[in-house]
């Protein structure tokens, strides 16, 4: 059952009493259900969960090689680093600017290092195959989430192991959805007086996999990157890292709506395109808005109408 559920109708605090009144509770259908997936879905789940932190492990592996190069005067991109030529000491194509060859020391770390990442990658390799193997059930599914911005294959598989391909058994609406997830605001209110709306913890899994998702999305032209936009105007703009952390959870959290929904009704993503906010809004009202805004500022406004 639900923990929050049973904090807000708690009961006695002994123990004994305590079950009693669960019962009690439960009998009268006032305890919702925890969400617990199915053994494919549970099984899903670990492997791509252990897939994620192979590859957490696999970047800091390739930091801590750049952190070596550094030290041995060496600075190279990304690409650079994942080169598998051997490196041997005394070999000065790595010579920094004062004309040092590469240490001994700095060249065997370096090996194993990559021996290290290579080993890591394929780990990974391994683990896709048999992430494909075991969404081949859920393939449909899998391709209707692939649809929606921001989400690609890997990602779906990701979203299909935490809730699940057929959502609305345990959710009845998207609400109830962004809420398990922990991308809605929180309530706090008590006398009449709100005090925090921080979110709730949630799944942290799917929380940092959809925020992953919306900063992919927000870079396409579309509902989301609007979405973003207006949320980081309102915050502050685009200086403010504060006001863009806020907005992009507004994003993931729209990208949670559309999950529900695509699972829901079976149904791929529909574009409701970038001119979605702009289309909605009253063009005699957003017209009196300028006009008032620029007589304000101590301009004369004369309206002429379009050819």
């Amino acid at each position: 059952m639900q923990r929050r559920a049973c904090q807000e109708r708690a009961g006695p605090q002994d123990g004994f009493s305590d079950a009693e009144w669960l019962v009690h509770l439960l009998e009268c259908g006032l305890l919702a259900g925890s969400f617990i997936p199915p053994a494919e879905i549970k099984a899903a789940r670990d492997v791509i969960r252990y897939r994620t932190k192979v590859a957490q492990q696999r970047v800091s592996e390739i930091a801590r090689l750049g952190n070596v190069l550094q030290d041995a005067g060496i600075k190279i991109g990304l690409g650079g680093l994942l080169d598998r030529d051997p490196v041997r000491p005394g070999d000065d194509r790595g010579a920094d600017r004062r004309g040092a060859p590469l240490g001994e020391h700095h060249a065997l770390m370096c090996r194993l290092h990559l021996d290290h990442i290579d080993h890591l990658e394929a780990m990974i390799k391994r683990l896709d195959a048999q992430v494909e193997a075991m969404m081949t059930p859920f393939q449909a599914a899998r391709d209707l989430l692939a649809t929606a911005p921001g989400i690609g294959q890997l990602a779906a598989a990701a979203v299909i192991s935490e809730i699940g391909a057929d959502v609305k058994e345990f959710f009845p609406d998207d609400a109830h959805l962004a809420s398990w997830t922990g991308l809605c605001p929180g309530t706090c209110e008590s006398a009449g007086k709100r005090r925090s709306g921080r979110r709730r913890k949630g799944n942290p899994h799917l929380q940092s996999l959809l925020v992953e998702c919306a900063w992919s999305a927000v870079r396409q032209d579309g509902y989301l990157k609007s979405l973003y936009h207006r949320h980081v105007m309102k915050w502050g703009g685009y200086r403010s890292q504060a006001a863009k952390k806020k907005a992009i959870v507004v994003a993931a959290h729209a990208l949670v709506v559309i999950i529900w929904h695509i699972l829901a009704t079976g149904k791929p993503y529909h574009e409701l395109g970038a001119d979605y906010f702009t289309r909605r809004l009253d063009p005699e009202r957003e017209t009196r808005r300028l006009i008032a805004r620029l007589e304000a500022l101590g301009h004369t406004v004369t309206l002429q109408p379009a050819a």
